[in-house]
């Protein structure tokens, strides 16, 4: 029997490689893979829902899921990272503690990156910084517009400023980005971490939490799993084989071009347990509930949304019936 073509777009990682590789094969489907870039592959999803499953922006999904948009999501997680390392400051600003960021000016990319969503929750709740003190200042377009009022006190910059510029002159006293600045990584002295040593931040932070922050889901357009429910069930599945596969790679350190790889993973092991890239709900609720929340409080999304709401449980579902 022919199996259903569909297209996924995702990012290339090692624990969705054998998926984007054919090596791991989702029972029924033939997967059309799609690698490209996070911010391309959302917009294109989130303005044009141009493919059929993908790779998808957390604070974009629940924005569109509090919207009524055609998607619905399986509870695989291919891409999570702690956030405290992508937090810079004005050298010169006097900034030296998250509650000193109130009362300044603070760069994002858009208030809708995950990123953002999970690092200006993060200040509120762990460490007490009263977000609507800070005036936000936003370089791009919002993939999903705002209506007026909505959400934190925000401004846009100029089309011909960038907020990397804007902190390197003092325009802005700090910035939360998805990705190392490019001043910082030139090694340009006007910008610094606003912590001096994140990874230690970032392991006090998920020994106290337990939170390891995921970025992205997965997502099937709602009109596929109406018509072929089993897709989600196989999909799961089959990004969970990708995954097992990773790891068992990872345990031979010819793989991996880095001098001491094996005492990494231990010390990943001795600090995140033996799956940091769990999938499903039970494991993952408080993480996923906790960006809830901050979304909600941050005005993106106007009612806390439920999991059972956003995720398909589908370890019942029959197996499939090809076409």
């Amino acid at each position: 029997m022919a199996k259903l073509r569909l297209t996924l777009a995702c990012g290339e990682y090692e624990i969705t490689r054998a998926l984007i590789e054919g090596k791991v094969q989702p029972e029924g489907i033939e997967l059309i893979p799609l690698t490209m870039p996070s911010p391309e592959r959302h917009w294109r999803m989130i303005r044009h829902q141009e493919f059929d499953i993908c790779e998808f922006s957390m604070c974009q999904y629940l924005m569109s899921k509090a919207n009524g948009g055609p998607l619905m999501a399986i509870p695989v997680f291919p891409h999570r990272r702690f956030r405290h390392s992508y937090v810079f400051v004005n050298a010169q600003a006097g900034i030296e503690k998250p509650k000193d960021l109130e009362g300044k000016r603070v760069g994002l990319r858009t208030t809708q990156t995950t990123a953002g969503l999970w690092m200006r929750g993060i200040f509120q709740h762990y460490y007490g910084v009263s977000l609507k003190e800070i005036q936000w200042i936003t370089q791009d377009e919002e993939p999903i517009a705002l209506g007026p009022g909505e959400g934190l006190p925000l401004k846009r910059v100029a089309p011909d400023e960038n907020i990397d510029d804007m902190l390197v002159k003092g325009e802005l006293e700090a910035a939360i980005y998805p990705n190392i600045l490019p001043s910082f990584s030139r090694g340009n002295k006007a910008v610094k971490y606003l912590f001096s040593d994140p990874k230690k931040e970032e392991i006090r932070y998920y020994r106290d939490t337990g939170i390891f922050p995921i970025m992205h889901t997965v997502v099937i357009k709602q009109a596929i799993v109406d018509q072929f429910p089993w897709v989600a069930k196989n999909l799961q599945d089959a990004f969970q084989k990708a995954k097992e596969m990773c790891y068992r790679s990872m345990e031979d350190p010819r793989k991996i071009a880095l001098a001491w790889v094996m005492d990494y993973r231990q010390e990943q092991k001795q600090i995140l347990g033996d799956d940091p890239w769990v999938y499903g709900l039970t494991q993952n609720r408080n993480n996923l509930e906790s960006l809830i929340t901050y979304a909600h409080e941050q005005g993106l999304i106007h009612r806390k949304l439920e999991l059972e709401e956003l995720f398909i449980q589908s370890a019942s579902d029959p197996s499939p019936q090809y076409l």
